[in-house]
């Protein structure tokens, strides 16, 4: 009886198993890598952070100052024509007069939105001519508390534009330049829980920074009262002129009430210069700068160049080792 012998493959072996294990990336492997390119790490780390460094300190101190405000009781003629509403609404409404939603209107978002406009940054650009604070300011002189001009764009002394653009653009900036750089440096918030607002402005100038933010505070108070006194007073001809046009003694009334109701409110915009924002505190010339945050930048900056280093050190050894 012959007997035969078959010979079987270990039962732990697996075809595939040294394939797997080649593609497995072997921690101790890199490692090793790493530590033999330490020099190369290690170099371009702190030509980085040297880097980072000159970078930090090139930089020149930005400051903040900014004002908290409250806004202000703009809502009185509302209450007058939620009552007359109330008393009048039905004849009112028969004679093709809407006193409803007049005391609807937030004014402190509207003044918010304004200040945010494209027509109302121009404005306050032009009004106050600070074209070259705004797009030339290079440096801040402490000492002296002048700014430096980039001589590149400005030329101080002649109060000329110098700086080389192309079609459309000119040597001066045009508002919408000035806008876009406008609305970096600027910042409306309104505090969802509390209902107040924060205006700021950065500047390398402090001083510059804290009277900004003050010529804003005005301006904006008395742009929506123009706007609000000018549409009273259109209203006022218009009720007027219908009061004239008409016989009826109880919508005579009507419009005599409502005169009354817009004269309210030309009287209370004259006799307040606060009309939208009430200044709870007043925008200060900052002492400390709120950036560059120098440390950050170099950590960074630091941190950057060791990553870049380890990476180049491990595509170099794979490239090599799979050529």
């Amino acid at each position: 009886m012959s007997t035969e012998i078959h010979n079987y493959p270990d039962a732990n072996f697996s075809p595939n198993s040294s394939q797997n294990n080649s593609d497995e990336i072997d921690l101790r492997e890199l490692f090793s890598v790493i530590w033999q390119g330490k020099w190369i790490i290690i170099a371009i780390t702190f030509v980085f952070a040297v880097g980072s460094v000159f970078f930090a300190i090139s930089q020149p101190n930005i400051y903040k100052s900014e004002a908290l405000l409250s806004p202000a009781d703009t809502q009185q003629g509302g209450g007058g024509l939620a009552a007359l509403a109330g008393q009048f609404g039905g004849l009112a409404s028969m004679a093709g007069i809407n006193l409803a939603g007049g005391g609807g209107v937030d004014k402190t978002q509207m003044a918010i939105e304004v200040m945010k406009s494209r027509q109302f940054a121009s404005s306050f650009i032009q009004k106050h001519n600070i074209l070259a604070d705004l797009m030339a300011a290079k440096k801040w002189d402490m000492a002296n508390n002048a700014i430096i001009y980039d001589q590149e764009l400005y030329s101080a002394a002649e109060q000329k534009w110098l700086r080389q653009v192309q079609a459309p653009f000119q040597s001066e900036p045009s508002m919408q330049e000035a806008y876009k750089e406008f609305s970096k440096i600027m910042t409306v918030n309104a505090a969802k829980d509390t209902g107040m607002v924060t205006v700021s402005v950065e500047h390398l100038s402090p001083v510059i920074a804290q009277q900004w933010v003050s010529w804003l505070i005005a301006d904006i108070n008395k742009e929506m009262k123009t706007r609000e006194v000018a549409e009273a007073n259109r209203s006022i001809d218009f009720l007027q002129k219908q009061i004239q046009q008409t016989n009826v003694a109880d919508i005579r009334t009507i419009l005599y009430k409502l005169v009354e109701e817009q004269a309210k409110t030309v009287m209370f915009a004259e006799v307040r210069d606060e009309y939208v924002f009430k200044t709870i505190d007043p925008a200060l010339v900052p002492e400390e700068k709120a950036k560059p945050k120098r440390a950050l930048i170099v950590v960074l900056g630091t941190m950057l160049g060791g990553m870049l280093a380890i990476m180049l050190v491990l595509i170099r050894y794979f490239s090599r080792k799979g050529s």
